[in-house]
């Protein structure tokens, strides 16, 4: 496929996904019925859409229409690459009279819901515009070295001989930054034999965290595909249950253990399987700080949605308190960047259980390179 082709292949995407349609179940569509497309046209395609909505606001803008073809001709605008709507062979038509389109204003470059902007400019305060500069690119790819198997070096050393390359991340010790050849990793030698597992840095840098020791018995609570569950087997010996409102989220779950060499016991009682030296909420949340993975979550996200999500972790927490062995941890995770998600959220759990303190408290935002995450580590007294 050529430049202009894929343009007008991510111009049929999109507008599938602004009709309602999720970006991944269009993009799958599309390649079902277009055969003729190799890895690399679906990869370009999928990056487009991707880049689109990261960039939504600002695109539409410079494109003149929040309409796929908006989105693609403001992001050729943006990128000096207007000339590929030209209409020779498959791609788009030139632009028409009404689609001149203008610059951003200062709110719509943010790329940023403009009803929740008022909330990350409290959270963030003068991190706000350079949050949202990087809100608007892809996430890096890291690794999280699996120390039961291997070491940060062993582990370069295996995916640089599949031609992989990676560097070392200063947010955790068993962090490895991808720099060239990311697209291997899930077919490498390094990650079917357990050595690497995907995961972001700032994750990594919140297991790290955690107050782990041998023997330990450990609650994931809210384990979804079990990357944090997966770390904190690697630091620990621990009997380590994991647990999810939605347990086919954990399918994977028993398999990933045995190529990692570790041993996690699912649970779908853990009122029964207690009590616990520490348990680890990582809490349903509006995703702010990982929106560049998942830049759909920005314009799902409404205020009734943010309500229902802060109702919720505050169940949780209420719930999974009394599960704690005396004087345990309960450690209360977010990937969002909001005050409301994190800092308000522990200050209102802390007003309910006055026997709770709060021992130690960490944010992360992309500034650091990895996602923006929230953690507060909270002490039974």
């Amino acid at each position: 496929m050529t430049p202009g082709a894929r343009a007008a292949a991510a111009i049929a995407v999109l507008d599938r996904v602004l009709a309602g349609e999720p970006a991944e179940k269009a993009l799958t569509n599309w390649g079902r019925s277009n055969r003729y497309a190799g890895s690399g046209d679906r990869a370009a395609v999928r990056d487009l859409v991707f880049q689109a909505l990261r960039q939504r606001r600002s695109a539409a803008a410079l494109g003149g229409g929040l309409t796929g073809r908006g989105l693609i001709l403001g992001l050729a605008r943006a990128t000096g690459q207007a000339t590929l709507f030209n209409g020779e062979g498959h791609a788009p038509p030139p632009p028409g009279p009404a689609e001149t389109g203008r610059p951003p204003d200062a709110d719509e470059a943010l790329d940023l819901p403009s009803w929740l902007l008022p909330q990350l400019r409290d959270s963030l305060g003068p991190d706000l515009e350079a949050v949202a500069q990087a809100l608007r690119q892809r996430a890096p790819v890291f690794l999280r070295v699996n120390l039961r198997k291997a070491n940060l070096a062993s582990a370069r050393a295996a995916l640089a001989a599949e031609g992989i390359v990676t560097r070392p991340h200063p947010l955790a010790a068993t962090a490895l930054e991808v720099v060239e050849n990311a697209r291997k990793v899930q077919t490498s030698a390094a990650y079917r034999d357990g050595l690497v597992e995907l995961q972001d840095a700032s994750s990594q840098a919140v297991v790290e965290a955690l107050p782990l020791a041998d023997g330990m018995t450990v609650l994931d609570h809210c384990a979804g595909g079990g990357g944090k569950t997966l770390a904190m087997a690697a630091r620990a010996r621990l009997r380590l249950l994991a647990h999810d409102a939605a347990p086919r989220r954990m399918a994977d779950l028993p398999d990933r253990a045995r190529r990692a060499g570790v041993r996690i016991t699912l649970t779908d009682r853990p009122e029964t399987t207690g009590p616990y030296d520490l348990i680890l909420v990582d809490a349903p949340c509006s995703g702010s700080g990982s929106w560049r993975r998942d830049p759909e979550g920005k314009w799902r996200l409404t205020p009734d949605l943010l309500d229902s999500l802060r109702k919720t972790q505050g169940r949780i927490l209420d719930r999974v308190a009394p599960l704690l062995r005396s004087k345990g941890a309960l450690a209360y995770v977010t990937c969002s960047l909001l005050r409301a998600e994190n800092q308000d959220q522990v200050r209102a759990f802390l007003d309910r259980h006055p026997g709770f303190r709060l021992e130690r408290e960490q944010t992360f935002t992309p500034l650091q390179g990895g996602d923006g995450f929230h953690l507060s580590l909270l002490r039974g007294n």
